[in-house]
């Protein structure tokens, strides 16, 4: 087989760009290890900038996520019993998010790449990433005893923290960052009505805890954990029980509890690989950063990345230019360290550290209580968490 770009991961950074490029008339085959099924039983963030909205909307598969995303002007953060309004539209000059789960976002793309008749190929294994540094790079991959080969101009590694993408290069051309936290979040999924319209951050003395939303009848709740803990260790009683602990009073008494659809624990961890580009080959999301959900930066980090990489893309196979190429990491990384500091930021504001001494617990109320009372500062976190400009 032969195309123009052969992207790894069918995630939905991977589906995105295969989509935006098949718009401008570039082709693109589309590798991924597992089954539709399993791409759409993820459970992930739903909190999407301004910028990533847009992107879908470019994409043509805004229409549903306008049609049944939330958009949020503002946020609350819970503290010391009460609750405090980050409002995002006055702060950020105008702009809010929008709040769509992942999986319909991903189910969006994947239908849209079904009425074009792209190339999306699933289950496959063993995928080799070859002569990347050359002009003819190729793809290979097993399929049951065949062997599959795909020529391609350019390969997009868009498989996240565990794919081939970023093994693929050199050990001594490649440099990681990385910073693991002491704890994760417990993730609560529920049909239930949510406990407020807007999210709510709360900090508390036992833990960290979000109440989020995918929906009027679908809830997300967390909780701050010890990385020992197990689901197991947690029914759902338990669940709701800590959870109403952490919340302001106000809050806990209006909370509609119910069996969980899904629990897991996801450790929190901060993570860059540099640089972005090796050749011919091109990281994208997760392939090459991750973040603590605290900020929902991840997703958004990622799409800025395929916002990148397809105006590079278009101007190199439209224009014969290839500065955006040239530029995509130095440009991408310079995005993706500023939504790193923001993560990191939310994440030591809002937790409780096991290793903290009073000292440290005084400069992160002091922290909080300067952010809640300067609108300079106000500004700041709006700016971020509605998204920077690509």
């Amino acid at each position: 087989m032969k195309t123009q770009v052969c992207i790894i991961g069918g995630g939905p950074s991977g589906l995105l760009l295969s989509q935006l490029l098949h718009l401008k008339g570039v082709d693109t085959i589309l590798l991924e290890k597992h089954s539709r099924e399993h791409v759409l039983s993820r459970i992930r963030a739903g909190v999407l900038e301004h910028g990533f909205a847009a992107l879908m909307r470019e994409a043509e598969c805004g229409e549903r996520m306008d049609r049944e995303g939330e958009i949020h002007e503002g946020f609350f953060i819970a503290h010391d019993g009460k609750l405090d309004r980050v409002d995002l539209h006055k702060y950020s000059g105008g702009s809010s998010v929008v709040v769509y789960g992942q999986t319909e976002l991903t189910r969006d793309l994947y239908e849209a790449r079904e009425r074009m008749k792209g190339q999306v190929i699933h289950n496959v294994e063993d995928v080799t990433l070859h002569d990347l540094k050359s002009d003819a790079p190729f793809v290979t991959y097993r399929d049951g005893d065949k062997i599959v080969r795909i020529d391609c101009d350019y390969v997009i590694g868009a498989d996240g923290f565990h794919g081939v993408s970023r093994k693929s290069i050199p050990k001594d051309v490649l440099r990681e960052y990385e910073k693991v936290y002491p704890f994760g979040w417990l993730g609560v999924l529920s049909r239930t009505k949510p406990v407020s319209p807007e999210l709510i951050y709360a900090k508390h003395e036992r833990g960290f805890a979000l109440c989020s939303l995918r929906s009027q009848v679908l809830s997300r709740y967390y909780i701050q954990v010890p990385l020992s803990d197990t689901v197991d260790e947690w029914s759902d009683a338990a669940f709701w029980e800590e959870l109403k602990r952490r919340l302001p009073s106000e809050v806990s008494a209006k909370l509609v509890t119910g069996p969980s659809i899904e629990k897991s624990i996801a450790p929190l961890r901060s993570f860059v690989a540099e640089p972005m580009r090796y050749g011919r080959l091109f990281l994208a999301g997760d392939a090459a950063h991750i973040v603590p959900p605290t900020g929902a930066r991840g997703l958004n980090s990622a799409a800025s990345d395929i916002y990148y990489l397809y105006h590079a893309l278009i101007d190199h196979y439209r224009k014969n230019d290839d500065a955006g190429l040239d530029a995509y990491s130095q440009k991408a990384l310079a995005r993706v360290w500023k939504a790193q500091r923001f993560s990191w930021w939310m994440t030591t504001l809002l937790h409780s550290f096991p290793s903290n001494i009073p000292y440290d617990n005084k400069l992160q109320e002091t922290d909080l209580a300067y952010l809640l009372s300067s609108e300079r500062a106000l500004g700041s976190l709006a700016e971020n968490y509605v998204g920077l400009p690509f």
